[in-house]
């Protein structure tokens, strides 16, 4: 068996329970992609602002909506703020990171649809004892589970890109100020950022 089947039971029940920014390139650092670069990975993507085209494409939505209102401004670097609905594709997860294939979309709800806001990349610390790095920069973590979504004991890697929409907190935040989730709705899921983790 592939190990991306090994290790997808474990994703699956841990997340099922439950920018380029339009004209700003705000947070970019030096080592880190170019514009050019980034621009071409957002038009590859730009299929997936229609949520079924990623649904066809193997990307599940974990159907919460993750927000951090406390944010948590020390190792985690968390500003207060959401990360939105993650649609995770198993074909992905694994031990390389390519550019044009993120594990997970992010989506933002408004009204009654779906906006995509984001890209994450993402590999469970089992498969790397070191940094994972894309972009020219590591990965943030490794980190617990988003807790409650997803258990404590699924230690990872992760990092988010904001393509589609700007972030106040740079383009590769875990968070973004700007994007929030629907008060009192059942699966909005708001909370404390995960803890790093020893590996």
């Amino acid at each position: 068996m592939s190990r991306p089947l090994r290790l997808a039971p474990v994703l699956l029940f841990c997340l099922a329970t439950p920018c380029l920014a339009q004209g700003s390139m705000a947070g970019m650092g030096s080592g880190t992609a170019d514009t050019a670069q980034l621009m071409r990975i957002k038009t590859t993507l730009e299929k997936y602002r229609d949520p079924i085209v990623a649904v066809r494409e193997g990307y599940y939505s974990t159907l919460a909506c993750m927000e951090f209102p406390a944010g948590e401004p020390g190792a985690m670097g968390y500003a207060p703020g959401g990360m939105g609905v993650h649609f995770l594709n198993m074909n992905y997860v694994g031990p390389r990171l390519d550019t044009l294939h993120p594990q997970v979309l992010i989506y933002e709800p408004v009204h009654d649809t779906l906006r995509l806001v984001a890209a994450e990349w993402f590999m469970p610390a089992q498969l790397s004892t070191t940094h994972p790095a894309i972009f020219g920069r590591d990965l943030d973590g490794p980190m617990e589970g988003h807790a409650p979504i997803m258990p404590a004991e699924l230690h990872h890697w992760d990092m988010h890109v904001w393509l589609w929409k700007n972030n106040p907190a740079g383009m590769f935040s875990p968070t973004n100020p700007t994007v929030s989730c629907p008060r009192g709705a059942r699966y909005t899921v708001r909370g404390g950022p995960p803890r790093l983790v020893m590996q």
